[in-house]
C-alpha cells in the first residue's frame, strides 16, 4: 500500500487501516483498550506504585491477550487477500 507503519498506537494504526479497509468497531475498541495499557505494563516506573505485573489481574491480561490475538488474526487475514 505504500505505507510505512511507525506508529505505537495500535487504534492509530487501524484507522490509518480503516481509509482502505473496513475494520469492525470492536477491534478499534479492543486497540483502544490495547493503547491504554501500553505505557504502564511497559515501563517499570509508569505507576506511581507497585510494579506493572502487581497492577493487572489475570483476567485482565488474557483479556487483552485475547484482543491483541484477534487484532492479529484480523491482519493476518487481510494481509492474505491483498
Amino acid at each position: 500500500m505504500g505505507a510505512q507503519a511507525w506508529e505505537r498506537s495500535i487504534a492509530d494504526l487501524l484507522e490509518e487501516l480503516s481509509r482502505h479497509f473496513e475494520i469492525p468497531e470492536e477491534l478499534m475498541d479492543h486497540a483502544l483498550e490495547l493503547d491504554k495499557a501500553c505505557i504502564p505494563t511497559r515501563y517499570p516506573d509508569a505507576l506511581p506504585s507497585g510494579s506493572p505485573r502487581n497492577r493487572y489481574s489475570r483476567i485482565e491480561a488474557e483479556r487483552l491477550v485475547n484482543y491483541a490475538e484477534k487484532i492479529i488474526r484480523f491482519c493476518e487475514d487481510l494481509l492474505s487477500r491483498i
